[in-house]
């Protein structure tokens, strides 16, 4: 007989059905964002009102339960119900406070394209990182991982340790000990990720970002450095157009 937690998710998938829209299945079947699970092809705001109407629901029930729900979503194997899954834990606090290194592994598991490794870093990975549900020896060993999807999740966890908007109050120390596993690194999706840890931190400590480039310098990939410095620089991932032509106009004088 399904346990609550298994019928709850398969409620849970259910009312994402009516808001699917086909095209955006070739996202994750066309290369961009590749991925073996199974794709409904429902937008985010559509999920998130299913993550709403289930945390709603599930109220009263105790963080186990939660963390169940979670996990069983996980389990059907659908790309949006697994996102589902973790704000709705995320919404959590007390389920948040149970999480342990092992259960964040099953949670993840089977994450395998960028958009799902990223929401789950952001929502649940960095989140747990920064409350001391995960070690700082379990990150680490992410980021040795021979899986790069466990690899970008390891860089994409200390962006909610500093980025303003998801709560970060700033660690240097966390994010650059992750960032030196990557700064030799070519593969483009890790390089991508690796930016966006640096631009994080740059918000709560951007010296210690232009230590961290000057340092690394001679091996960092090159959109790496062009990204991050411009993010010193300006504010901005990408410098203002403006501000580019009259850099060109100098350049050729």
């Amino acid at each position: 007989m399904p346990s609550r937690a298994e019928l709850v998710a398969a409620r849970a998938e259910r009312a994402l059905a009516p808001s699917v829209v086909p095209e955006r299945r070739e996202v994750f079947t066309s290369g961009y964002a590749f991925s073996r699970l199974r794709v409904l092809g429902v937008p985010v705001p559509a999920i998130r009102a299913v993550v709403r109407q289930i945390s709603r629901e599930l109220r009263a029930d105790p963080p186990d339960v939660i963390v169940k729900v979670a996990l069983a979503l996980v389990h059907r194997g659908s790309l949006e119900g697994r996102q589902a899954g973790w704000e709705i834990l995320a919404r959590r606090a007390d389920a948040m406070a149970v999480l342990s290194p092992r259960l964040i592994d099953r949670l993840s598991a089977g994450n395998d394209n960028w958009a799902s490794v990223d929401g789950f870093a952001t929502t649940i990975a960095g989140p747990a990182w920064r409350l001391g549900r995960v070690t700082d020896s379990h990150a680490k060993r992410w980021a040795r991982s021979q899986d790069r999807w466990r690899r970008r999740m390891a860089l994409v966890s200390t962006v909610p340790l500093n980025a303003v908007s998801r709560g970060g109050a700033g660690d240097a120390r966390r994010t650059l000990m992750i960032a030196g596993h990557f700064a030799r690194e070519r593969d483009p999706m890790l390089a991508k990720a690796l930016s966006w840890a640096l631009r994080a931190l740059v918000e709560r400590d951007p010296a210690a970002v232009r230590r961290f480039l000057q340092r690394h310098a001679a091996t960092l990939p090159a959109v790496v450095r062009r990204e991050v410095t411009t993010k010193l620089d300006t504010g901005r991932k990408q410098r203002p157009r403006a501000l580019r032509r009259n850099e060109r106009r100098s350049d050729g004088a």
